[in-house]
């Protein structure tokens, strides 16, 4: 049945409603940087820790990424992105009556940041289940909302703290981003998510068992015609297998209620998730041993402690410098933004091409955006600076390839794995490196210190993933050996394509 609306009908109001999700809940958390200064002026804080709101945002999403995408797996899309929609509106309301910095880091940082994990989430496991030939085409469209969205949002909220102020900015972001409750209404599931299959089959076990089981005395006492306490029962059955979750432990249980063997079956249960658990830090053990793989993992890592700042602190940079007193019409993050948006189509299509080394596109892309980090402190015209956005901005489009690459480096069986291990490297950069330049500052009251570090930083990650991926690349990994991504029938394996 699914296979009749693949790659087409219905699916692309589903593209359509996962961008418009990806555009409400990421707008204000990727054009942060654009509040980033309203934030030190109305709290009088260090830059060291106003940068932990934006970093947070922007990183607990990435690293609770396995936790989401359990989430969707057992509830499905369409609650799991009615609940972020409550999450970030929420989130985003409360830092409006914010009280101090360490409140905002809760409100915004954490409430806001696991919101977006779980759109993100949400959104691109629909796609993968709608789409199977034009699978790339329609995440490539989907993931680009968080650009486009940057974009707006850099303009919008810096027109709205002009006439409402931070306050009322927030307040209206915040009114905003209800609006995912109803992308949420399209996202129609094509297969039952887990937690429903789980009550499905406890409610057949129990009528099998009622089939068979002479009924208590009490039972007896109900008249012909009556069914009120049947449906009663049945569901009081069905909470406690669901709680119990396990295929053959509930019925019997509830047979041997009292009995010796019922705690046998108990520890039996508990050994096999035990060995389950066993199997899955094997399984990531081994991905780790990968020399690829583990090469790929630090220069995500340290492209993303380097690379992210920049977006946080750009605008802060401009005005400390001189350059412009107050944000432009366009500021410097849509810049990035628009810089982002084309670059993950751009590297998209690159990345098609059999001979072009998808790794060492990745290695490029980050030695541009190295370049431009050591040349943001001796610049001093705006242009220069929205040059440097813009190039920067290019750079972070390589987020597009991470999935790719996981993919080329350990195949489709180990990539939901894998590619939550790269995403946990990636939002740890993320949050360090905002605080990391925000400290710099501090220290030295000066930026330039701290974009030197970065810059440097980011070109030692690209060397190093250049120099390790060479001999084991050749060996292991050949160029003609390309991954059928866009052809595999497995939703999840590529429900975290970015």
């Amino acid at each position: 049945m699914a296979s009749k609306v693949l790659d087409g009908g219905w699916g692309w109001v589903i593209v359509v409603a996962s961008f418009m999700a990806q555009f409400l809940a990421y707008g204000s958390p990727q054009s942060v940087g654009v509040l980033y200064p309203e934030w030190l002026h109305a709290y009088q804080q260090g830059k060291g820790l106003t940068a932990w709101v934006g970093s947070l945002v922007a990183g607990v999403g990435l690293i609770a990424s396995p936790i989401c995408s359990a989430c969707v797996e057992n509830f499905g899309a369409r609650p799991v992105t009615v609940f972020s929609g409550v999450m970030v509106a929420g989130g985003l309301m409360l830092s409006a009556f914010a009280p101090n910095v360490e409140f905002l880091i809760f409100s915004y940082g954490i409430v806001v940041g696991l919101g977006c994990g779980l759109v993100f989430a949400a959104t691109l496991t629909i796609t993968c289940q709608y789409f199977d030939k034009r699978r790339g085409l329609a995440l490539g469209i989907v993931t680009t909302g968080t650009s486009v969205g940057a974009f707006t949002y850099a303009t919008a909220q810096n027109e709205l703290i002009v006439l409402y102020g931070l306050d009322g900015c927030l307040l209206i972001i915040g009114a905003l981003a209800l609006n995912l409750m109803a992308c949420a209404g399209f996202m129609r599931p094509l297969n039952m998510p887990g937690y429903y299959l789980k009550q499905k089959a406890a409610l057949e076990r129990t009528t099998e068992d009622q089939v068979f089981e002479k009924p208590p005395l009490g039972d007896l006492k109900i008249t012909a015609g009556s069914t009120t306490a049947a449906p009663e029962k049945i569901l009081t059955v069905k909470e406690l297998l669901v709680t119990i979750d396990s295929k053959d432990l509930t019925t019997q249980t509830m047979k041997k209620k009292g009995s010796f063997f019922s705690g046998l079956d108990i520890i039996k249960v508990a050994k096999e998730k035990q060995q389950a658990y066993t199997r899955y830090i094997n399984s990531i053990s081994e991905i780790l041993q990968d020399q690829a793989m583990v090469a790929f993992c630090i220069g995500v890592f340290m492209f993303s402690l380097g690379a992210f700042p920049p977006v946080l602190f750009i605008e802060d940079v401009a005005q400390s410098q001189g350059l412009i007193e107050e944000v432009s019409l366009i500021p410097l993050v849509s810049i990035g933004a628009i810089a982002t948006c084309v670059s993950k189509l751009g590297l998209g299509i690159l990345v098609d091409i059999r001979w072009i080394n998808s790794i060492y596109l990745y290695a490029f892309t980050m030695f541009a955006g190295g370049v431009a980090l050591l040349i943001i402190p001796i610049t001093n015209s705006y242009v220069g600076l929205q040059i440097l956005s813009a190039t920067v901005g290019f750079a972070n489009g390589n987020w597009s390839l991470t999935s790719y690459i996981t993919t080329k480096i350990v195949g489709l069986e180990k990539l939901t794995q894998a590619h939550g291990i790269v995403m946990f490297f990636g939002g740890f950069g993320i949050m360090l490196g905002p605080p990391v330049v925000g400290w710099f500052f501090d220290w030295t009251q000066s930026y330039d210190l701290a974009f030197y570090f970065s810059g440097i930083f980011v070109l030692l990650g690209a060397l190093l993933l250049t120099l390790l991926t060479i001999p084991c690349w050749n060996k292991k990994h050949p160029e003609n050996d390309r991954p059928e991504v866009h052809y595999t029938s497995n939703c999840d394996k590529v429900a975290s394509v970015a």
